[in-house]
């Protein structure tokens, strides 16, 4: 009998146990199809007037995009992207009166400075990535980017995290596609203990930590799928079955440094990979994060993390993590359900 198989994170000071014994199949980890849509749900068009004014609203006009904002109390309509502020935010924007840092006791504390938005991707209720149309997935991209820039313009922003919950199990209270961003007064731990690593690897060789590890993935039994600009893989201690992530061939630091070509490419990326683990699991719940900061030794990526397993006690108490798809097996899984749903995109598209 194997045994299980224990596996530290490419830099990250975190082991989990590939526990090979404890083997699922992709149809174990199914559930019934989810349908939580709200007779009046607040992000559909026509309810405009359930959120706050929205930031920023693509509208097209004549033809031509425009790019907007709602003002004097006048919500827009015939929208195709809409940021909105979140009605109960995790971060403020701060005022002359509540800036700095506060102690109670001998403990550290300061205010929850910065911002938390919505972003809803369509005006389709159900049009989340794993079935959107190429284009609309350009204009999301393009909104991240829009809202990227502008929140790290703030001097308090010290970090902008653009997240995705699908489905009620990945923490998703509307089921309207929709993506949030969240400015924080501070760098998150795991990003900064990225950037750390990335640092020391940068001043040690000359050269990114990241951009190694992409070409080893290429040659391994672990690539799920790539174009000309993106490559898929499943990382090689993942934490969750089914985990995989996205990574940019060009050494990039944001989403800002992508090109046109590169915002389509990464959309079908986008297109193909979610609609591939629908096809595989049956449209399961998942997080998605991006992990972006501006420094030359950083390079961006997405993480993608299904919602097939619960943490429990163990993981708990211990920050050491079971996984019970190998992530050899999971690439497998993967590779042939993306490439049978970029197959299909083909034929739809002509392309």
């Amino acid at each position: 009998m194997l045994l299980n198989e224990m596996r530290k994170d490419y830099i990250l000071d975190r082991w989990v146990v590939i526990a090979t014994q404890r083997k699922r199949r992709p149809v174990d980890f199914m559930k019934a199809e989810e349908r939580r849509k709200l007779s009046h749900c607040p992000f559909c068009p026509g309810n405009e007037h359930m959120t706050p004014p929205a930031v920023l609203v693509y509208l097209e006009r004549e033809g031509k995009m425009i790019k907007d904002k709602d003002q004097n109390g006048v919500r827009h309509r015939d929208w195709l992207v809409r940021c909105v502020p979140n009605l109960y935010p995790a971060f403020t924007s701060p005022s002359s009166s509540e800036s700095g840092t506060d102690g109670v006791g001998e403990y550290e504390c300061m205010k929850a400075i910065g911002h938390h938005e919505v972003l809803i991707e369509s005006p389709n209720h159900d049009e989340h990535p794993g079935v959107a149309r190429i284009s609309q997935l350009i204009l999301v991209l393009n909104a991240y980017r829009d809202r990227l820039k502008t929140l790290l313009s703030h001097k308090y922003v010290k970090y902008v995290s653009i997240f995705r919950n699908h489905g009620s199990d990945a923490g998703a209270s509307l089921s309207h596609a929709h993506t949030q961003i969240m400015a924080t007064p501070i760098l998150p731990r795991i990003v900064k203990e990225e950037l750390d690593k990335c640092v020391d690897f940068w001043n040690e060789t000359g050269r990114c930590v990241f951009c190694d590890i992409i070409e080893k993935e290429r040659g391994s039994s672990r690539l799920i799928w790539e174009n000309e600009s993106f490559l898929v893989f499943a990382p090689w201690a993942s934490v969750h079955p089914f985990e995989f992530w996205i990574f940019p061939k060009r050494h990039q630091s944001t989403i800002l440094e992508m090109d046109s070509k590169e915002i389509r490419e990464l959309a079908v990326i986008f297109r193909a990979s979610f609609g591939g683990l629908k096809r595989l699991l049956g449209d399961p719940s998942y997080n998605f994060g991006f992990h972006m900061i501006p420094h030359k030794s950083f390079h961006w990526h997405l993480e993608v993390y299904p919602r097939l397993t619960v943490w429990a006690g163990f993981e708990k108490s211990t920050g050491m993590f079971i996984n019970v798809v190998s992530p050899e097996e999971a690439a497998s899984n993967l590779k042939e359900a993306i490439n049978k749903e970029f197959e299909d995109l083909k034929e739809k598209t002509g392309n």
